[in-house]
Protein backbone atom coordinates (compact mmCIF):
# COMPACT_ATOMS: atom_id res chain seq x y z
CA UNK A 1 0.00 0.00 0.00
CA UNK A 2 1.47 3.48 -0.77
CA UNK A 3 -0.40 7.42 -0.14
CA UNK A 4 1.61 8.42 -2.74
CA UNK A 5 -0.02 10.36 -5.89
CA UNK A 6 -0.55 9.21 -9.10
CA UNK A 7 -1.70 11.70 -11.72
CA UNK A 8 -3.51 10.25 -14.17
CA UNK A 9 -4.28 12.27 -17.48
CA UNK A 10 -7.26 11.28 -19.73
CA UNK A 11 -8.26 9.94 -16.56
CA UNK A 12 -12.81 10.23 -16.45
CA UNK A 13 -13.44 7.43 -18.99
CA UNK A 14 -12.21 4.01 -20.48
CA UNK A 15 -8.91 3.18 -19.49
CA UNK A 16 -8.28 6.52 -16.91
CA UNK A 17 -11.29 6.04 -15.59
CA UNK A 18 -10.36 1.63 -14.86
CA UNK A 19 -6.41 2.63 -13.76
CA UNK A 20 -7.60 5.80 -11.61
CA UNK A 21 -10.13 3.21 -10.06
CA UNK A 22 -7.45 0.14 -9.70
CA UNK A 23 -4.83 2.54 -8.44
CA UNK A 24 -7.12 4.07 -5.68
CA UNK A 25 -7.42 0.51 -4.54
CA UNK A 26 -4.07 -0.12 -4.24
CA UNK A 27 -4.17 2.91 -1.94
CA UNK A 28 -2.40 5.57 -3.87
CA UNK A 29 -3.89 8.76 -3.87
CA UNK A 30 -5.68 9.89 -7.87
CA UNK A 31 -5.28 12.90 -9.41
CA UNK A 32 -7.84 12.53 -12.46
CA UNK A 33 -6.68 14.81 -14.98
CA UNK A 34 -9.50 15.55 -17.77
CA UNK A 35 -10.07 17.71 -20.62
CA UNK A 36 -14.26 18.15 -20.76
CA UNK A 37 -16.05 15.99 -18.93
CA UNK A 38 -16.12 17.59 -15.64
CA UNK A 39 -19.35 15.23 -14.78
CA UNK A 40 -17.60 12.30 -15.58
CA UNK A 41 -14.34 13.06 -13.52
CA UNK A 42 -16.02 13.65 -11.02
CA UNK A 43 -17.97 10.47 -10.91
CA UNK A 44 -14.67 8.80 -10.99
CA UNK A 45 -13.50 10.93 -7.79
CA UNK A 46 -17.33 10.05 -6.03
CA UNK A 47 -16.34 6.41 -7.09
CA UNK A 48 -12.85 6.18 -5.16
CA UNK A 49 -13.96 8.51 -2.12
CA UNK A 50 -17.19 5.50 -1.59
CA UNK A 51 -14.45 3.23 -0.94
CA UNK A 52 -12.32 5.27 1.25
CA UNK A 53 -10.11 6.73 -1.07
CA UNK A 54 -8.93 9.81 -1.94
CA UNK A 55 -8.96 11.77 -5.25
CA UNK A 56 -9.24 14.81 -7.10
CA UNK A 57 -10.67 15.56 -10.51
CA UNK A 58 -8.63 18.79 -12.05
CA UNK A 59 -8.97 20.07 -15.71
CA UNK A 60 -6.46 19.56 -17.91
CA UNK A 61 -6.12 19.51 -21.45
CA UNK A 62 -2.57 18.19 -22.40
CA UNK A 63 -2.04 20.34 -25.55
CA UNK A 64 -2.25 22.65 -23.12
CA UNK A 65 1.48 23.85 -21.33
CA UNK A 66 -0.37 26.12 -19.06
CA UNK A 67 -3.16 23.17 -18.32
CA UNK A 68 -0.12 20.49 -17.78
CA UNK A 69 1.46 22.82 -14.97
CA UNK A 70 -1.79 23.64 -13.26
CA UNK A 71 -2.49 19.79 -13.66
CA UNK A 72 1.03 19.34 -11.93
CA UNK A 73 0.57 22.23 -9.27
CA UNK A 74 -2.58 20.67 -7.98
CA UNK A 75 -0.96 17.32 -7.71
CA UNK A 76 1.51 19.09 -5.37
CA UNK A 77 -0.69 20.46 -2.94
CA UNK A 78 -2.33 16.87 -2.82
CA UNK A 79 0.76 15.18 -1.65
CA UNK A 80 4.04 13.42 -2.75
CA UNK A 81 3.88 12.42 -6.43
CA UNK A 82 4.89 9.00 -7.22
CA UNK A 83 3.69 7.88 -10.62
CA UNK A 84 2.31 9.49 -13.73
CA UNK A 85 0.06 7.87 -16.05
CA UNK A 86 0.39 9.25 -19.65
CA UNK A 87 -2.91 7.72 -20.98
CA UNK A 88 -4.63 11.03 -22.45
CA UNK A 89 -5.16 10.71 -26.01
CA UNK A 90 -6.77 11.52 -29.15
CA UNK A 91 -7.81 9.95 -32.17
CA UNK A 92 -8.95 11.77 -36.01
CA UNK A 93 -11.74 10.51 -38.15
CA UNK A 94 -10.93 7.40 -38.92
CA UNK A 95 -10.36 5.71 -42.93
CA UNK A 96 -8.93 9.28 -43.79
CA UNK A 97 -5.89 8.36 -45.97
CA UNK A 98 -2.29 10.66 -45.43
CA UNK A 99 -3.13 12.09 -48.87
CA UNK A 100 -6.71 13.73 -47.55
CA UNK A 101 -4.72 15.07 -43.81
CA UNK A 102 -5.05 18.17 -43.28
CA UNK A 103 -2.16 19.90 -40.86
CA UNK A 104 -4.43 21.09 -38.51
CA UNK A 105 -5.85 17.57 -37.76
CA UNK A 106 -1.77 16.37 -37.43
CA UNK A 107 -0.67 19.34 -35.76
CA UNK A 108 -3.59 18.44 -33.03
CA UNK A 109 -2.55 14.55 -33.29
CA UNK A 110 0.81 15.31 -31.84
CA UNK A 111 -0.01 18.56 -30.18
CA UNK A 112 -2.14 16.13 -27.78
CA UNK A 113 -0.39 12.46 -27.68
CA UNK A 114 2.95 13.35 -28.29
CA UNK A 115 4.11 16.86 -27.14
CA UNK A 116 1.49 16.71 -23.74
CA UNK A 117 2.86 13.19 -22.59
CA UNK A 118 6.66 14.58 -23.04
CA UNK A 119 5.87 17.49 -21.11
CA UNK A 120 3.82 15.65 -18.76
CA UNK A 121 6.71 13.51 -17.99
CA UNK A 122 8.64 16.69 -17.94
CA UNK A 123 6.94 17.67 -14.57
CA UNK A 124 7.28 14.25 -13.21
CA UNK A 125 10.89 13.81 -13.82
CA UNK A 126 11.71 17.57 -12.05
CA UNK A 127 9.58 16.14 -9.02
CA UNK A 128 10.36 12.66 -9.02
CA UNK A 129 13.97 12.48 -10.19
CA UNK A 130 16.94 12.32 -7.02
CA UNK A 131 18.30 14.69 -8.95
CA UNK A 132 16.35 17.11 -7.99
CA UNK A 133 15.71 15.83 -4.75
CA UNK A 134 12.58 13.30 -5.05
CA UNK A 135 11.68 10.14 -4.11
CA UNK A 136 11.81 8.01 -7.45
CA UNK A 137 8.56 6.73 -9.22
CA UNK A 138 7.62 5.62 -12.24
CA UNK A 139 6.24 6.52 -15.69
CA UNK A 140 4.07 4.44 -17.94
CA UNK A 141 3.18 5.94 -20.78
CA UNK A 142 0.01 4.69 -23.20
CA UNK A 143 0.72 3.55 -26.99
CA UNK A 144 -1.01 1.47 -29.04
CA UNK A 145 -0.42 -1.46 -31.04
CA UNK A 146 -1.46 0.82 -34.06
CA UNK A 147 2.40 1.57 -33.38
CA UNK A 148 3.46 -1.67 -35.08
CA UNK A 149 0.49 -2.35 -37.26
CA UNK A 150 0.89 1.25 -39.19
CA UNK A 151 -2.77 1.83 -39.34
CA UNK A 152 -2.87 2.31 -42.99
CA UNK A 153 -6.22 3.31 -44.88
CA UNK A 154 -7.49 3.98 -41.10
CA UNK A 155 -5.55 6.52 -39.00
CA UNK A 156 -1.88 6.61 -39.77
CA UNK A 157 -1.27 9.58 -37.63
CA UNK A 158 -2.36 8.66 -34.60
CA UNK A 159 -0.45 5.46 -35.73
CA UNK A 160 2.72 7.82 -35.92
CA UNK A 161 1.97 9.29 -32.68
CA UNK A 162 1.80 6.13 -30.93
CA UNK A 163 5.39 5.30 -32.58
CA UNK A 164 6.81 8.25 -30.77
CA UNK A 165 5.62 7.12 -27.74
CA UNK A 166 7.07 3.92 -27.96
CA UNK A 167 10.57 5.96 -28.67
CA UNK A 168 10.44 8.19 -25.80
CA UNK A 169 9.30 5.38 -23.26
CA UNK A 170 12.54 4.04 -24.02
CA UNK A 171 15.58 6.83 -24.22
CA UNK A 172 13.47 8.34 -21.37
CA UNK A 173 13.85 5.18 -19.11
CA UNK A 174 17.33 5.19 -20.40
CA UNK A 175 17.60 8.87 -19.43
CA UNK A 176 16.29 8.00 -15.64
CA UNK A 177 17.44 4.77 -14.75
CA UNK A 178 20.01 6.23 -12.53
CA UNK A 179 17.73 8.72 -10.60
CA UNK A 180 15.27 6.50 -9.07
CA UNK A 181 12.52 6.48 -12.10
CA UNK A 182 10.97 3.35 -14.23
CA UNK A 183 9.41 4.73 -17.52
CA UNK A 184 7.61 1.62 -19.32
CA UNK A 185 5.08 1.27 -22.48
CA UNK A 186 1.61 -0.11 -22.39
CA UNK A 187 0.43 -0.40 -26.29
CA UNK A 188 -2.89 -2.22 -25.71
CA UNK A 189 -4.65 -3.59 -28.78
CA UNK A 190 -8.78 -3.44 -29.48
CA UNK A 191 -10.52 -2.34 -26.13
CA UNK A 192 -13.75 -1.46 -25.48
CA UNK A 193 -13.64 2.05 -25.43
CA UNK A 194 -15.78 4.79 -26.77
CA UNK A 195 -12.28 6.11 -28.10
CA UNK A 196 -13.58 4.53 -31.53
CA UNK A 197 -16.71 6.44 -31.66
CA UNK A 198 -14.44 9.75 -31.43
CA UNK A 199 -12.48 8.31 -34.53
CA UNK A 200 -16.65 8.00 -36.18
CA UNK A 201 -16.29 3.99 -35.80
CA UNK A 202 -17.83 2.58 -32.42
CA UNK A 203 -17.87 -0.49 -33.42
CA UNK A 204 -14.94 -1.04 -34.79
CA UNK A 205 -13.56 -3.37 -31.75
CA UNK A 206 -16.21 -5.24 -31.89
CA UNK A 207 -16.01 -5.61 -35.81
CA UNK A 208 -12.33 -6.26 -36.11
CA UNK A 209 -12.57 -8.74 -32.97
CA UNK A 210 -11.69 -11.97 -35.29
CA UNK A 211 -8.49 -10.35 -35.98
CA UNK A 212 -7.03 -10.95 -32.55
CA UNK A 213 -5.65 -14.38 -31.98
CA UNK A 214 -7.66 -14.70 -28.95
CA UNK A 215 -10.56 -13.65 -30.58
CA UNK A 216 -12.06 -11.28 -28.52
CA UNK A 217 -11.63 -7.64 -27.56
CA UNK A 218 -10.09 -6.52 -24.45
CA UNK A 219 -11.39 -4.56 -21.78
CA UNK A 220 -10.27 -1.30 -19.83
CA UNK A 221 -9.79 -2.97 -17.03
CA UNK A 222 -7.43 -5.38 -18.39
CA UNK A 223 -5.11 -2.56 -19.73
CA UNK A 224 -5.41 -1.24 -16.29
CA UNK A 225 -4.55 -4.09 -14.48
CA UNK A 226 -1.01 -3.70 -16.50
CA UNK A 227 -0.68 -0.27 -15.84
CA UNK A 228 -0.71 -0.92 -11.78
CA UNK A 229 1.53 -3.68 -11.86
CA UNK A 230 4.02 -1.53 -14.14
CA UNK A 231 3.69 1.35 -11.00
CA UNK A 232 3.89 -1.29 -8.10
CA UNK A 233 7.12 -2.24 -6.90
CA UNK A 234 6.16 -5.65 -8.39
CA UNK A 235 7.82 -4.65 -11.49
CA UNK A 236 10.84 -2.88 -9.90
CA UNK A 237 13.41 -4.13 -12.39
CA UNK A 238 11.14 -2.73 -15.65
CA UNK A 239 11.88 0.04 -17.07
CA UNK A 240 12.57 1.09 -20.85
CA UNK A 241 10.20 -1.99 -21.37
CA UNK A 242 6.59 -1.73 -23.74
CA UNK A 243 4.20 -4.27 -22.71
CA UNK A 244 1.76 -5.28 -25.22
CA UNK A 245 -1.14 -6.01 -23.79
CA UNK A 246 -3.14 -6.36 -27.32
CA UNK A 247 -4.82 -10.39 -27.19
CA UNK A 248 -1.66 -11.33 -29.02
CA UNK A 249 -2.15 -8.94 -31.76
Amino acid sequence: MTDKVVVITGGSRGIGRATALAAAARGYRVVVGYATNQAAANEVVAAIETKNGKAIAVKCDVGSEQDILALFKAADAFGTLGALVNNAGIVGKSGVRVDEMSAERIQQMMAVNVTGSILCAREAVKRMSTRHGGQGGVIVNLSSVAAKLGAPNTYVDYAASKGAIDSFTVGLGYEVAGEGIRVAGIRPGLIDTDIHAAGGEPDRAHRLAHMVPMKRVGTADEIANAIVWLISDEASYVTSAILDVSGGR
